[in-house]
Order: C-alpha cells, then sequence, then structure tokens
C-alpha cells in the first residue's frame, strides 16, 4: 500500500487577504503526516501530528487561534479515531490546553473511555503529564476584537459564521503502507458559542469517522447542521457503492445542503488510497498527497 494524507483548514468565505497563510499551513500539516507516513509510521501517527502542527498554526480556529465563547472563553473539542478497531478519543469543551488532538489520542489509547468534556477533559489532560497554558496563551488579536464587538453588539451569527467570518476548524485523513486507515479534526468551535456549546467535531461519525474496510472522513463547518446527518459516516458509508471517492463527498454535502441546509465541507482517504474532497461554502483550504498517483497539491478551492 502507498500511503495517502489530506487534510483541510476549514470550510467558509476566506478572505483574499489570509489565502497564502491557510495554504501555508495545510502544506506544513501535510508535509508532517507525509514524512512520517513514508518513514513507515501509523497513520494515526500522521493525522495526530498533522493537526497538532495546525493546532500550533495560529491562522486556524483550532488550538492556539482558537474562537472565544460568550464569556471570554476558549473552549475546544477534538478527536481522533482509528478505521481497524473503530476506536475513538474525543475531549469536548477543554480548557487550558495547546494541543486537544494529543489528549483525545491519549484517552483513546489509556483507558476504556471514549470521550470527556469540560473539566474532566482537562483533569485527565493534566493526570496525564500535558501542561495547563493560560488563555492568554491561546489567543491571537483577531478573536478579542470579535469579542470586544460581541459586548458591545450583542449579536450573535449561525448560518453567516460559515458563508463569511472565520470557521478554521482543521481535520487530516490518512491511510498507510499497511492498509489502515486513520482520521483526526480539531476545532475552538463557533464564535460567540454558548459556554459548553459542543459541535460535531468530537462526535463519532459527525466530525470524523474511519473505517479500514470502506475509508475515512474528515468534516468542517456547521457543527449543528453536520451533527444532523452524520456527515463524516454518510461519507464514509457512500463508498460501500464504490462510486468513486470525490463523488461520494459530493453526494455527502449535497445531503447536508438538501436535508438540512447546512453549509460545510470534508475530506477523505478510501481504502485504496485515494483522496477527495467537496464543500458548499465559498472556500475551503486544503492539502494532500496521494500515494497511488504520487501526486501532492494545496490550495483554496472555490
Amino acid at each position: 500500500m502507498k500511503p495517502s494524507i489530506v487534510v483541510h483548514g476549514g470550510a467558509w468565505d476566506i478572505p483574499d487577504d489570509q489565502v497564502d497563510a491557510h495554504i501555508g499551513g495545510c502544506t506544513t500539516a501535510v508535509h508532517v503526516g507525509r514524512d512520517l507516513l513514508l518513514r513507515g509510521s501509523c497513520a494515526l501517527d500522521a493525522v495526530e501530528e498533522a493537526v497538532a502542527s495546525m493546532e500550533d498554526d495560529t491562522i486556524f480556529d483550532a488550538g492556539r487561534g482558537s474562537v472565544l465563547n460568550q464569556c471570554g472563553q476558549v473552549e475546544m473539542d477534538a478527536i481522533i479515531m482509528e478505521g481497524a478497531s473503530l476506536r475513538s478519543g474525543a475531549v469536548a469543551a477543554l480548557r487550558h490546553i495547546r494541543n486537544p488532538v494529543r489528549v483525545a489520542r491519549r484517552l483513546m489509547e489509556c483507558t476504556h473511555f471514549s470521550m470527556l468534556a469540560g473539566d474532566g477533559a482537562l483533569r485527565f489532560a493534566l493526570a496525564n503529564g500535558f501542561a495547563e497554558c493560560t488563555e492568554e496563551d491561546l489567543l491571537v488579536g483577531r478573536e478579542l476584537e470579535d469579542y470586544r464587538e460581541y459586548l458591545r453588539t450583542g449579536v450573535l451569527r449561525t448560518r453567516e459564521e460559515f458563508a463569511g467570518a472565520p470557521h478554521d476548524t482543521v481535520g487530516a485523513c490518512a491511510i498507510d503502507r499497511d492498509g489502515h486507515l486513520a482520521c483526526a479534526t480539531s476545532t475552538g468551535g463557533t464564535r460567540r458559542k454558548m459556554a459548553g456549546r459542543v459541535g460535531d467535531s468530537p462526535i463519532v461519525g459527525a466530525g470524523a469517522y474511519a473505517d479500514d474496510t470502506l475509508g475515512a472522513a474528515s468534516s468542517t463547518g456547521w457543527g449543528e447542521k453536520i451533527m444532523a446527518v452524520l456527515l463524516a459516516k454518510t461519507a464514509v458509508d457512500m463508498l460501500g457503492g464504490d462510486p468513486g471517492v470525490y463523488a461520494a463527498c459530493e453526494a455527502s454535502i449535497g445531503i447536508l445542503q438538501k436535508r438540512v441546509d447546512g453549509l460545510g465541507g470534508v475530506v477523505m482517504v478510501d481504502r485504496t488510497g485515494l483522496v477527495g474532497f467537496h464543500h458548499n461554502t465559498p472556500r475551503m483550504a486544503y492539502a494532500f498527497f496521494e500515494g497511488p498517483t504520487s501526486e501532492e497539491r494545496s490550495g483554496i478551492r472555490r
């Protein structure tokens, strides 16, 4: 098996002046994952490290650079899943940790539990050697400006969030040389969300799904709508009809739009190592290395 990896950096109307930064962040993430896969590392390692690199990149709404909720707090969600045994680990509304995806993997590999939330997720992280950081360590200037605007106006955003305002959830899907699949997704959620709000990203089948018999997918977009149609699993299940990976991505986004008027995007790797992606937002940032074709590409898809 020739390994492959695909990543996304969010589906929304990415401004022209942020295009290069989004492409650069996605390209770096793919290179991190690709190099691990070509050295023989497993797909789980590749997606964890790819997503962690995007959590560290302040252009994205994940890890450092995450948005603020209505209480002025950063609450982050993340998931990781492997396709051989369908194991997963997830954290929701996690605070004060730089790389939520790493906590999610530790939970998956060291416990019998699949998800922890809030204070419980933080206590688990600290008990397992993760360093606590301050709110300021995770903040960038654009999020403080938006929070001050919210305090002034009290205006919430829902659908407009994904058509115009930033929503840079990150994700990765990979297949390794042994044919095992994995995926991971991480986010700071939506701007001006209620405290404690959890979106699609840490939910199995919604924000991410991996099954060695079919493929792996990672979602991004309007979380409440993505959860309603279990976008990631819907996309993966469509591979069972052998429509091709791009067709499966397109059909799943069609369901998101037609059934619940949702906005978002999905990236996917199938069990042969072919990659695909689709979205119905103005733009989506992506990058991939497709082993079977030896193709590598990154960009902002319109």
